[in-house]
């Protein structure tokens, strides 16, 4: 019989951190531009928001370290089978969702809203691709060394596809770039994300190649952390390879800009570093100093157990608060200009809304972990 393997607190509130925190950026409140630090970089940069979806990434290899020893137990189709049967959930659950509500309303009353102008990518879909590609290639490659030539094959490869198929005077530019003529191709414009004006999509097949990185290091990063237990040897190899992360990005960022919305190859470096250095810090605080007065992690510990669902609830109910009128305007127009702009204005009153909203979803993941529910695909 194969012995469960140790659960790891730090990895747990790692998850509800980034969960947290996602919830905020996603939900800034209306009436005022929120903090910039809490906006994505325009194209080429960084701030503290490009690394919330790398690091969900990164959590989701974590988790897959920990079913790698059941995996072990299994035949090959019975794994296959839970690794497409989740891509397949988690892809549709990823679409049904820039689906709802699936009607519109019109002067005529209300209407079907047509598939065919909905976005066939995203965020639940990126992470469904990227467990599926780095679940097979750890699964049938053993060999860590392969699997790190494979790795680096995808960074660089990615920056070569760039360079050979894109616009030759920009191939990184938003609507040059060969991403974005791949996704045209395969998708069409009306299947992509308009949310900068234009038919481009962050969350593209192409740049979906180096995000599958982020896994892949997520993974070997939980694999390390139950080898090599609490101590301050794994603190300190995992915080020298986030550093060696960094210092590749910085440097490779001078011929390939970091950029989370292009995904390029310096920016996974980047956030993989930034989040090993994240995780040994929280294994010191947590596992090592026991710094946990109060409790403090298990208000994260609670969304972290239901990752998926309430991150799914973050995105439907800030849709119904769009829908529900209150007079000419929307019940999130309304209660952020009767509330928390009244009470707060500006930015202030933006962050205020957010964080009230992320305690909402928090509070459904407290419902759901006191009935002993945790949903999982």
């Amino acid at each position: 019989m194969t012995q469960k393997p140790e659960r790891f607190l730090s990895l747990d509130v790692f998850r509800g951190m980034t969960i947290c925190f996602m919830i905020i950026v996603n939900t800034p409140g209306s009436g005022a531009a929120p903090f910039s630090p809490l906006e994505h970089a325009s194209w080429f940069g960084f701030t503290p928001t490009d690394l919330v979806f790398p690091s969900f990434l990164f959590a989701v290899g974590n988790a897959m370290s920990f079913t790698s020893a059941r995996f072990a137990q299994m035949g090959t189709g019975a794994v296959l089978g839970k690794i497409f049967k989740r891509t397949v959930i988690i892809f549709l659950l990823g679409y049904l969702m820039y689906w709802f509500p699936f009607v519109d309303h019109t002067e005529a009353g209300w209407a079907f809203r047509p598939i065919s102008n909905t976005r066939i990518m995203g965020v639940l879909q990126r992470i469904a691709l990227c467990y599926m590609f780095a679940s097979l290639i750890v699964y049938f490659i053993k060999s860590k060394r392969a699997v790190i030539v494979i790795s680096v094959v995808l960074l660089v490869g990615y920056q070569l596809l760039l360079l050979a198929f894109g616009d030759p005077a920009a191939p990184y530019g938003m609507l040059t770039n060969a991403g974005t003529y791949l996704d045209k191709f395969l998708l069409g414009d009306s299947h992509l994300y308009h949310g900068e004006g234009v038919a481009f999509d962050p969350e593209g097949v192409l740049s979906t190649l180096p995000a599958i990185v982020n896994v892949i290091c997520g993974y070997y990063a939980g694999k390390f952390i139950q080898e090599k237990g609490k101590s301050y040897e794994t603190i300190s190899q995992l915080m020298l390879t986030g550093a060696l992360f960094l210092f590749i990005a910085l440097f490779w960022n001078m011929s390939f800009p970091i950029g989370k919305k292009l995904w390029t190859s310096p920016f996974t470096l980047l956030t993989v570093g930034l989040d090993l250095i994240i995780i040994s810090s929280l294994i010191y605080i947590v596992e090592i100093r026991s710094w946990n007065k109060g409790n403090w992690t298990s208000f994260f510990t609670t969304v972290g157990k239901n990752p998926l669902p309430i991150y799914i609830l973050s995105e439907i109910l800030i849709i119904a608060f769009w829908m529900v009128p209150i007079g000419k305007v929307s019940f999130f127009d309304w209660i952020n200009a009767s509330v928390y702009q009244a009470v707060a204005p500006g930015a202030v009153g933006s962050l205020l809304f957010a964080i009230s909203y992320m305690l909402i979803c928090w509070v459904v993941g407290k419902i759901l972990d006191k009935r002993g529910i945790y949903i999982r695909v």
